[in-house]
């Protein structure tokens, strides 16, 4: 659960999983093709991370691209916003969506 700040500043920097299951989920959702509703699971040791990621993916995105760019993605974005090294991603599309943006109606 730590991750080690260089060494030029003593002490060590505590990422809790909650704080990384947040920070995945919404890098997830910066990828090209992916739904709203994406779901994370973090365990946390030392300075690494394991991530399990449920991901729903836009229709008609090609499934194997979306979750490549999605695993490349996740790792690097982890690593540079908590410090932490991905160890390995998990992912499972749980749904293809036709996710559309309801727009307020005027009266």
């Amino acid at each position: 659960m730590t991750a080690v700040v260089a060494d030029e500043y003593p002490g060590v920097t505590t990422v809790a999983p909650r704080a990384v299951q947040r920070i995945v989920a919404q890098a997830a959702r910066e990828v090209a093709g992916v739904g709203a509703e994406v779901r994370v699971d973090a365990r946390v040791f030392a300075n690494r991370t394991a991530l399990d990621i449920r991901l729903p993916i836009v229709y008609p995105s090609p499934i194997g691209r979306v979750t490549e760019a999605c695993r490349a993605h996740l790792a690097r974005r982890t690593s540079e916003l908590t410090g932490l090294a991905v160890s390995a991603i998990d992912i499972v599309v749980t749904e293809l969506t036709t996710e559309t943006v309801a727009g307020r109606r005027v009266r």
